[in-house]
């Protein structure tokens, strides 16, 4: 296990034009209570996915409100990123099997990493990848144990959550994105929040749309036609093939129209790679399909361009934890079209902020609907902003987490 640096630096303070008076206010009376307490997150990867870009906003904010905070990512071989990666496919429905090696490995990285763990009042473990770190921490009662899961377990294989469940039993309480996701036979105190964006990170802070029509056309693509774009891993749950099969129907009606698909690489998803070639497979060499990553020099800065500069953001996923990029294209008053599934359903107010979709031909025929009536598109945008202003912006994780350590710190002092 190793420290993240947290070099970024933010301020409560610059929220309080965006969230009001009253929440602001609120935010540091929960900040006085929590002054002083230590607070660790782990998680598998400092870098790609929607823990990892939480992390590193929300870090720099319990910070400034007062809370020790520190990020730590697990060490591992890339054998276990294999099993962690058939255990979260296995968590959303896949029947997949963990044999009795990888369950050895799965344990004794979690057994090396907890040896390493710095004294807390209050950890917060992510994931599967961390759900065990308890399990082996030297002394467990030292700090309050939370395990967050940001996956959807409504299908999870059977199996393989009795695998995880004592281990995530042991902690004092687990945190969910939706009351839906928890699974029945879990025996803990169960907390409900939803992830969350930040207004003034890179990705979605302020941008001229010329400046993000510039960006967009560097890469190729030209903002003056209309643009549908997917931000994802390039993985199965995403369904990247289905939207590429949407947007060909949808070229039909609309020649112009082009596709973008951004996904990182990230270091905890082995298959990243491999569906990334297949979707490019798919394109068909199509000029008007561009498949980008990291790799490519598409980052934060030029995400945010791209989802600025687009007519619609689609999220076409088959299962969902959260989804961020919704949140995210919301935020920039781009209306979007996505699954009706996961955590997207509390997101989109369907026929409202956007559309929840089932199939390729819904998801064509919704973007065709935005596309053919800006006046539609516009009054969207209004609402899908308003909405996660309302719900889903990071203040709003801020005051769970302050709430949080305040509470379970005290829980510690008593012990």
């Amino acid at each position: 296990m190793h420290a993240v640096p947290i070099t970024a630096t933010k301020r409560l303070a610059d929220y309080q034009k965006v969230i009001g008076d009253e929440r602001y206010e609120e935010l540091r009376t929960l900040a006085k209570a929590a002054k002083g307490r230590t607070m660790l997150h782990i998680n598998a990867t400092a870098y790609g996915g929607g823990v990892a870009e939480i992390l590193q906003n929300l870090v720099p904010l319990l910070r400034d409100a007062g809370v020790d905070a520190h990020w730590a990512v697990l060490d591992a071989p890339a054998a276990f990123y294999d099993i962690t990666k058939k255990i979260h496919n296995a968590l959303q429905g896949m029947k997949l099997d963990l044999s009795d090696p990888e369950k050895k490995l799965f344990l004794d990285v979690a057994r090396e990493n907890a040896a390493q763990l710095t004294d807390a009042d209050v950890v917060l473990a992510h994931d599967p990848q961390a759900v065990a770190l308890r399990h082996f921490a030297k002394d467990p009662k030292r700090a309050s144990w939370v395990w967050r899961c940001h996956i959807d377990l409504t299908t999870a294989h059977q199996p393989v959550w009795e695998f995880l469940r004592p281990f995530v039993e042991e902690h004092d309480a687990s945190i969910w994105t939706m009351p839906q996701f928890v699974r029945p036979d879990l025996k803990q105190k169960v907390l409900i929040q939803a992830p969350t964006i930040d207004p003034f990170s890179v990705k979605n802070q302020d941008m001229p749309i010329d400046e993000a029509r510039e960006v967009v056309r560097k890469f190729g693509v030209d903002p003056s036609r209309p643009i549908l774009l997917q931000v994802s891993r390039f993985d199965p749950w995403k369904d990247p093939l289905g939207v590429i099969d949407a947007y060909r129907l949808v070229k039909k009606e609309v020649p112009g129209v082009q596709l973008v698909m951004i996904g990182s690489l990230a270091d905890d998803d082995p298959e990243g790679q491999e569906y990334f070639d297949r979707t490019r497979k798919h394109a068909a060499g199509d000029k008007d399909v561009f498949l980008f990553t990291n790799l490519d020099g598409v980052k934060d800065r030029e995400v945010n361009a791209f989802q600025r500069a687009s007519e619609i953001v689609v999220q076409k996923s088959l299962r969902e934890g959260f989804g961020l990029v919704v949140a995210e294209g919301l935020w920039k008053g781009i209306p979007v079209v996505a699954g009706n599934v996961g955590g997207i359903v509390i997101q989109i107010q369907d026929g409202v902020s956007g559309y929840l979709v089932s199939s390729v031909d819904e998801c064509a025929a919704r973007c065709l609907d935005l596309l053919r009536n800006p006046v539609l598109r516009k009054r969207m945008a209004a609402a899908g902003r308003e909405h996660v202003r309302e719900n889903f912006l990071i203040t709003r994780d801020l005051r769970d987490q302050l709430e949080l350590v305040a509470t379970l710190a005290k829980a510690v002092q008593v012990r």
